[in-house]
């Protein structure tokens, strides 16, 4: 199997102005040719990538800085991934920002951060609250505005609608697919 070479994205997600659902929509296609047996070496990187920067914006929203480490389990490959993806879609800001973070995260002891990881997030947690860092909120870069025009802008970028979405996504794994 060869990686798939495409970035898809509907019709309804990018006429509806929203970056977001530019996202959301990426996401779902991601989502869905992993739930048919296809592997990540498969999918396009730069759609991996846009996932992932996604999951760390919506984990430091949710939660900040600490949440995001809680949540990944301060995975080594992931952090790289995230490094890439900001510095790929020119958040310097918030890139410096995750790297500062990172530091933060390798200066604590390895007890530390296991005793973090494997404990309750809520409560009394001194770790978390040194791990959180509110700047990010306060950077004018736009993440989701950001990643939304990574893809947009992306030469392997398609729109489609939902049905021919399905159409290729059958091709390329050779089998239909159930639509939910």
């Amino acid at each position: 199997m060869e990686e798939f070479g495409r970035i898809l994205v509907s019709e309804t997600a990018i006429n509806g102005g929203n970056p977001q659902d530019i996202i959301n929509s990426n996401i779902s296609v991601i989502n869905l040719m992993r739930e048919e047996g296809v592997d990540d070496e498969f999918i396009h990187e730069d759609a991996l990538l846009s996932y992932y920067l996604d999951y760390y914006t919506s984990k430091y929203t949710e939660g900040n800085f600490a949440k995001f480490v809680y949540d990944s389990r301060w995975n080594k490959e992931l952090n790289e991934l995230i490094e890439e993806g900001l510095a790929l879609i020119g958040a310097e800001k918030h890139l410096e920002l995750f790297q500062a973070q990172a530091k933060r995260v390798k200066l604590l002891s390895s007890v530390k951060i296991g005793k973090f990881l494997n404990g309750k997030f809520e409560g009394v947690n001194p770790t978390r609250d040194l791990l959180n860092n509110n700047a990010f909120f306060d950077l004018d870069e736009n993440l989701t505005e950001l990643n939304a025009n990574f893809l947009k802008n992306h030469p392997d970028f398609d729109v489609l609608s939902v049905d021919d979405m399905f159409a290729v996504l059958e091709e390329f794994t050779g089998h239909e697919i159930k639509r939910s």
